[in-house]
């Protein structure tokens, strides 16, 4: 539980970093969301960029399971290397934004139980195959 309420300031300590800067152009703002019950956790940014309506997520992360999900990451250098930098382990982190079949290469876990692993294992691939690689040959039915 310690561990957990650990991973729950740190998410809030990096989402209200982010928080602070403010988009320099059009009438937008920053919005943190904190669902501590569902430990679900938001930066939206909301407003008017010109005519048109702005909604969107800058950064959306999850804990589940003992894990923090990372659903969405709209930073340059990815909040995961942040949290890793804070303690956490490659092991407790999931790239949730990535596909299922993708995770297994990214260094970070992969939030699947082994049976769902395992039938992602079907498909092999050469260790030397990027995920580019692989995203492509799998969208033309050839695994490299």
């Amino acid at each position: 539980m310690e561990k957990l309420n650990q991973y729950r300031q740190y998410i809030k300590q990096i989402l209200e970093y982010y928080a602070q800067f403010k988009p320099s152009y059009g009438d937008l703002n920053m919005q943190l969301i904190f669902d501590e019950q569902r430990d679900s956790y938001q930066l939206m940014t909301i407003g008017w960029l010109g005519y048109d309506r702005y909604h969107g997520s800058l950064l959306h992360v999850e804990i589940k399971d003992g894990l923090i999900w990372i659903q969405h990451d709209g930073t340059e250098g990815g909040i995961a290397n942040e949290l890793v930098e804070l303690g956490v382990p490659k092991s407790e982190i999931v790239l949730a934004f990535h596909a299922p079949y993708k995770r297994k290469f990214t260094g970070f876990a992969t939030g699947l139980t082994e049976e769902a692993e395992n039938s992602f294992g079907i498909i092999k691939v050469k260790k030397s195959t990027s995920l580019e690689q692989m995203d492509e040959a799998i969208h033309k039915g050839s695994i490299p």
